[in-house]
This record gives C-alpha cells, structure tokens and sequence, in this order.
C-alpha cells in the first residue's frame, strides 16, 4: 500500500491515506443528506470536539441534544457523566435517554425532537442489540437526513457504519494482543445503524495498533473505504460528503476500491498488488 497524502486541518488533525494502486473518488454521505455525523475515535475527547458537535446541534442555547449510552455496562451513569460535560460547555437542553429494544411512543417522540444525538463509548454491540433493525433506528436516520448532527466516541463511533466491526475474530478468538495478521474471514463484523454505508469506520486506531483487521476488511470489501480514527480525533462528515478532520491525533483510510489481483494465500493471508505476503516476489525495478 502506498501512502497518498498527509492533510492537516485547523485543530491538528491529519488524514494518512493508503490506496492499493489508486484512490478513485471518494463520497461518502447518502444523496439528499442535511446533516452531519461527528465520529471520534475515544479517548479523552478534546472540547473543540465537543464544542464543534454543539454548534452542529444549533448551538448551547438553541440545540436539543440526547445522550443514548446503551453501549455501557453501566448505561445510567455514562448518560449521567456525558449530560454534565455538556452542560459544562454551555448547553441548556441536554438529557440522557435509555433507549431498549421495545422502546416506546414517548421514547420515538423524544427521539424526534433532538437537533442532535451522541452515543457514549463501552461495547458497540450492545448498542446494536438495542437499536438496529428498531422504530428508533429508523428515527435517528429521519434525523440525520434531515439536517440534525449525530456523534459518537469509540463504540459511538463503530456503530456509525452499516458494516459494523465488533472487535472479535473467528479465527483467533483467544488473542490477547490484537490482530496479529491479515486473513480471510478472520474480523467478525456485524450491521450497525448505516448513518455511513461505503465505508467501515474503526476507532482508538493508532493508539490500539488496529490497522491489521481494518486492512483485512478493506481487501474483502473492496467497494467500502476503510476509515481508523485514532483517539483524540474526529471526523465530521459534511452534507456534501467531505471529511473534516479536528482533534489532536490522525485518520487513516484504506482504499481498495481499485485494488487488482486481490487473493488468499496458501496460508490465508490476504494479498494484493502492492500487498503481498509469504511465497510472493516483489522485483522494485518494475
């Protein structure tokens, strides 16, 4: 793969993107879409972030905003310590909300009133389990198209893309250090909520060492972008489908969209050109 660009924007952001032989275009928000999507990698998040999700959302006084933190282990606190951060940058209408699986009238009818909507970290899929294939799904893309912002960190982030990463692996399921190779058939996703559908979108990316599996993902889904977002960082995806990068860390992007002679190897490992794995020759004068 080789390294394309390196782009810096005004909060120290960067963008490394890798092609396997080239980038075609790359547009990444459904036609019609009015709104925006705030996806941060985990980690501490930095309040321009924060504060960049509130203007989105109409601003600390005219925003509506909705903790959803079905991703936790402890749902109640997580909605409880996101809602005051907020409230700690200004922000007057600001509630967190537990939205199950049989959710409600009054939980759909809250849903529809938020001009934005921010999903805590902890395990994507629980929040999967809670809100894929849901009258809130549907409610929360309603609100996305029609011109709200939705954010999420970490497993708030992983949700964002309709192929969803859950951070498990078939083929070395008792791994205690990550993904140490790139196989076929090895990152076990799942469908997320589909706010983004051309791309998989992985999050504390640098930080974690998790450019093995979205490397994989890329080479078996060569029609979807691979997106890591290291901790720290953001991107916001524009109505017009161009990605602002804000934060502190960098975004990676796998394109293999004009990848050729994409393969499995004898011993399972994915390969390419320009990839290329045990019982390959590579002659660097051509």
């Amino acid at each position: 793969m080789n390294a394309l660009s390196l782009w810096r924007r005004g909060w120290l952001g960067a963008v490394l993107t890798f092609c396997v032989v080239s980038c075609a275009d790359i547009v990444l928000a459904s036609n019609g879409v009015k709104g925006h999507l705030v996806i941060i990698g985990g980690g501490e998040v930095p309040t321009a972030v924060l504060k960049e999700f509130i203007n989105l959302a109409g601003g600390p006084e005219k925003a509506r905003i909705l903790v959803i933190p079905m991703a936790s282990a402890e749902p109640e606190e997580s909605a409880k310590a996101q809602v005051e951060t907020f409230k700690t940058l200004g922000v007057q209408d600001v509630k967190g909300l537990l939205v199950r699986r049989e959710a409600g009238e009054a939980i759909l009818k809250a849903i529809d009133g938020a001009t934005g909507i921010y999903f805590t970290g902890g395990d994507q899929a629980r929040l999967a389990t809670n809100l894929v294939g849901t009258p809130a799904q549907e409610k929360l893309l309603q609100i996305y198209r029609r011109g709200g912002v939705i954010g999420g960190t970490s497993a708030g982030a992983a949700i964002m893309s309709k192929v969803m990463i859950t951070g498990e692996q078939n083929l070395h399921p008792d791994a205690k250090d990550g993904f140490n190779t790139i196989e076929k058939s090895n990152v076990i996703t799942r469908e997320g909520l589909g706010f983004v559908t051309n791309a998989i979108i992985d999050q504390h990316f640098i930080a974690r060492k998790r450019q093995n599996r979205l490397i994989g993902l890329a080479l078996e889904n060569p029609t979807l972008l691979g997106i890591g977002i290291d901790e720290r960082t953001a991107v916001v995806l524009r109505p017009d489908g161009m990605l602002d990068v804000i934060g502190e860390g960098a975004v990676m992007i796998f394109d293999a969209r004009a990848a050729t002679g994409v393969r499995t190897a004898a011993n399972g490992n994915l390969a390419g050109r320009n990839v290329i794995t045990a019982g390959d020759r590579f002659d660097p004068r051509k």
